[in-house]
């Protein structure tokens, strides 16, 4: 994929689009040196006792998940143009052992298994799921006389796949309807692969949306997007290669697609809180859910099947009120009350309850327990994280003190496999306190490379500090171990008994981890103290698709977020811009080492009047072409100072993927 500008990406996913394109690149050219170990004998206790503690006896969901099962293809194999597979669940054939491996928590082999299942399954008449070909599902309802897609998954090669595969089983009726349940990239970027830009601009396909949808697509991961792509490979272990000491699963699917992701803007969205609508035949009851799961999401309810499809706000698993690649903290008080109202409007008239991640869960008693328990799991968590912080209890206190209740404790579907009880319980302090504990020793302490000098000093220097260590990893106590050694390194980068030893004791923790996310971000962190932040090709998310969402607004304040205050300092600018396919005009404003923008005026006297289509812009962005080439072939005008535009984007800062993580910055 080109680079936006050498710049970070603008990219339209929790996920980091970056990564499916590239994350193969690495497991292809950078294999690590150092190999995984073997779980310590701590780490084995740790697995046996949960392996005691939950009812693996009760195999009803992996009754739920065969369901209704069609037919599938070897492996799941989805090839692309490349020669490396889009989609293959070969590598996962490890997961076909009854018995978890020692080096993985055992609940956590018991979902990767579950998740391990693919192929078409029929969830009722006229209702079809096609699992496994992607970390979400897709939904395929037969209308009339043409198909209602929900959700086409991340890339266009599975999804193009999913859709052959329902083919194979059913009436090869064409696509009518695309239906996109939010704006998170695993649910609408394989569209592509199911239906045409031209048909969808001729009229014979229409794509539905919830209201907000195209800035919630684009926005969550523009301003911040270099830093969630980098945390997002940590939080997805897409630099892992699977197996018993590697990737094992996200928990909320196998892992993500690395295909083409691509986006059809909505050609209608639901804007009342309940919508109905009749799409060839078929009657659908929509029902908004903002800032649940996603800032623009919805449910909905299909009477004629008694199907109930609650997109990813119930899912079999807790899911993030904080995701660790970063974002916005969401809020499980409304998240709960969501859940509630579905199941009071829906619960006793629905028979199939399906979701775009994981198997559908069937029986109206079921189906109402079901509701009822996920709902109180994110209240509970949501109000007792409040009443301990209202007792002065701290973020981390609340996270160590915090346990689910008995009642909650046993059900697999509010296990944290992809969020967990202690990052989601400090989601809720961070919601309404913030970062700062009210410890004024906490409010403006040294920054880490020198706390951790000092820190090393203080506890005798980093030989002492190692050795003793080393004693507390033979005791088990790899948190604390994990913490010191994180220390050294930050004070002595290149400490390698440090390095090492902190690798060791995140890969146990990574080993005994039950969420798919943290295993991921244990094992990223070893593999990177060991052998140091992979050499990866440069790569982005951007293309054509995905640029065309980011709005003119947030294309310019993405331009504020990428000036270099120090190249700014002292300078002044004004440049107008004038947007000739969309007629707006924006004054942008370089001063006191800030640029802003706004809409709808032009600047008398201004330094610089651009004039141009956004293609063009986009163009330039994606480097098919410079403004020198758009100014000489008539695509770009610029009156005034020309040089004013190449200064100010001289000021414009660059940035670097792979930054470290595990260490400081050189």
């Amino acid at each position: 994929m080109t680079r936006i500008a050498s710049a970070a990406s603008f990219a339209p996913t929790r996920f980091s689009l970056a990564l499916v394109a590239w994350a193969c690149a690495f497991t292809a050219t950078a294999q690590p040196v150092v190999a995984p170990k073997a779980a310590e004998p701590v780490t084995l206790k740790a697995n046996a006792d949960m392996a005691k503690a939950l009812p693996f006896a009760n195999k009803q969901d992996f009754e739920d998940a065969m369901r209704g099962f069609i037919g599938t293809v070897p492996d799941a194999l989805v090839t692309g143009a490349g020669p490396r597979p889009v989609w293959n669940m070969k590598p996962y054939d490890f997961l076909k052992a009854n018995e978890a491996a020692d080096t993985v928590n055992p609940s956590l082999w018991r979902q990767a298994q579950l998740n391990a299942i693919h192929g078409l399954f029929k969830v009722t008449d006229r209702v079809y799921q096609v699992r496994g070909f992607d970390l979400a599902n897709v939904t395929i309802v037969e209308g009339d006389t043409s198909l209602i897609v929900i959700d086409p998954l991340l890339a266009a090669e599975t999804a193009r796949a999913a859709l052959e595969l329902y083919y194979q089983h059913r009436p090869k009726k064409p696509v009518g309807t695309v239906i996109y349940t939010h704006g998170h990239a695993d649910h609408f970027g394989g569209v592509k692969g199911v239906v045409s830009e031209a048909d969808v601009a001729a009229g014979k396909v229409q794509v539905i949306a919830p209201s907000g949808f195209m800035e919630s697509a684009v926005a969550e991961n523009i301003l911040a997007g270099n830093a969630m792509n980098r945390r997002s490979q940590y939080q997805f272990g897409t630099l892992l290669p699977p197996g018993a000491r590697g990737q094992v699963d996200t928990g909320l699917g196998k892992a993500l697609a690395r295909g083409s992701v691509t986006l059809i803007a909505p050609t209608s969205t639901i804007e009342k809180t309940t919508e109905e609508r009749t799409i060839d035949g078929v009657q659908i009851v929509f029902q908004l859910v903002p800032g649940s799961e996603a800032p623009s999401e919805m449910l909905m309810y299909m009477p004629q099947f008694r199907v109930l499809n609650m997109a990813e706000d119930v899912t079999h698993n807790m899911h993030n009120l904080y995701t660790i690649r970063g974002a916005e903290v969401r809020d499980g008080n409304l998240w709960a009350k969501y859940i509630d109202e579905a199941r009071v409007a829906f619960g006793d008239k629905t028979d199939v309850l399906i979701a775009q991640h994981h198997w559908p869960t069937t029986g109206r008693e079921r189906i109402v327990d079901l509701l009822k328990k996920q709902r109180d799991m994110y209240k509970f968590i949501n109000d007792q994280s409040l009443r301990l912080l209202n007792h002065g209890y701290t973020a981390s206190e609340i996270a160590e003190t915090l346990r689910m209740p008995a009642s909650l404790e046993q059900e697999w579907s509010t296990r944290g496999y992809y969020g967990t009880l202690r990052h989601n319980a400090k989601a809720v302090y961070q919601k309404y306190l913030g970062w700062y504990d009210a410890n004024p020793a906490n409010l403006n302490p040294l920054p880490p490379v020198a706390q951790a000098k000092k820190t090393v000093e203080y506890m005798g220097g980093a030989d002492a500090v190692v050795a003793r260590a080393r004693e507390d990893f033979k005791k088990g106590e790899y948190r604390w171990v994990a913490s010191a050694m994180s220390q050294v390194v930050y004070a002595d980068p290149a400490n390698r008994a440090a390095r090492e030893l902190g690798a060791d004791a995140l890969e146990q923790l990574g080993y005994q981890s039950e969420a798919g996310t943290w295993r991921s971000a244990y094992l990223v962190g070893a593999m990177e103290l060991r052998n140091g932040v992979p050499k990866i090709p440069g790569g982005s998310s951007a293309n054509g698709d995905t640029l065309k969402a980011v709005s003119n607004e947030l294309f310019f304040d993405f331009l504020g977020v990428r000036l270099d205050a120090a190249k700014a300092e002292g300078k002044t600018m004004v440049v107008n811009w004038n947007f000739t396919d969309s007629n707006q005009k924006f004054v942008l404003t370089l001063e006191n080492s800030a640029l802003t923008h706004v809409k709808n005026q032009q600047a008398a006297g201004a330094d610089a009047t651009v004039t141009l289509s956004r293609a063009t812009l986009d163009a330039i962005t994606l480097k098919q072409t410079t403004f020198p080439e758009a100014v000489q072939s008539g695509l770009v005008k610029i009156d005034g100072n020309r040089a004013k535009l190449g200064e100010l984007f001289g000021m414009l800062d660059n940035f670097d993927l792979m930054f470290p993580v595990v260490e400081p910055r050189k």
